[in-house]
């Protein structure tokens, strides 16, 4: 661990969500808070200034680009900062596009406050540290293959929770209905289920997609 102070950006669009990491973050030793973000656009362009070693990157900033495509952007350059997701959102609908993405940790806010510091400190060494529930739904994915569902039938299942049609989500999704139609029968096998209503239900209760 160097002397130098590990240098924080904070990455979320609630001020009271950035004052309270900010709050608990500066009070422990070896870390300060250089910048905030209220907006992804914003992290991504503040990360390449040369002066962030870890990113706290929400996951859904309203309007705009995501947390997702943020950490992308941010750790695809060389010698790029750190990032920790920093959410509120556990399922796999979230966790996989943010981890894919280049994500080095996965932490829920209702962490303790101790575990966010010690979160911070592992990133910054490049190790990984994902929530609990998080890690439990990973080793879950890989112990039961059978049951997960891809990235593409994540996105249209979590569209059909939305009340769009075929047509809506194939058009969003820049698919063809009968694609839809066969993403959602592949789901459909996966799931045990035979209808849209009980996809959404069994897909939600396993934590495949967000409540």
């Amino acid at each position: 661990m160097t002397d130098q102070p590990i240098r924080l950006l904070l990455a979320d669009d609630h001020p009271v969500v950035r004052a309270g990491l900010r709050a608990v973050l500066e009070t422990e030793p070896g870390l300060t808070v250089v910048a905030e973000a209220a907006t992804a656009e914003d992290a991504v362009a503040r990360a390449t200034q040369g002066d962030i070693d870890v990113v706290l990157m929400d996951l859904q900033f309203g309007k705009g680009m995501g947390g997702a495509e943020a950490t992308a952007q941010i750790t695809a350059r060389p010698g790029a900062p750190r990032v920790l997701i920093v959410t509120t959102y556990d399922s796999d609908a979230d966790t996989l596009p943010a981890i894919e993405a280049g994500a080095t940790g996965y932490l829920l806010k209702d962490a303790p406050p101790e575990d966010l510091a010690s979160a911070v400190r592992t990133a910054f060494t490049g190790r990984t540290t994902l929530a609990p529930a998080v890690a439990d739904r990973l080793m879950n994915r890989l112990r039961a293959p059978a049951t997960n569902l891809t990235r593409r039938e994540t996105e249209v299942l979590s569209l059909v929770a939305e009340g769009l049609s075929n047509q809506t989500i194939g058009q969003r999704l820049h698919l063809t209905e009968g694609t839809v139609k066969s993403h959602l029968a592949r789901i459909y096998a996966k799931l045990g289920t035979d209808s849209r209503t009980a996809a959404v239900a069994t897909a939600t209760d396993l934590g495949l997609i967000r409540r």
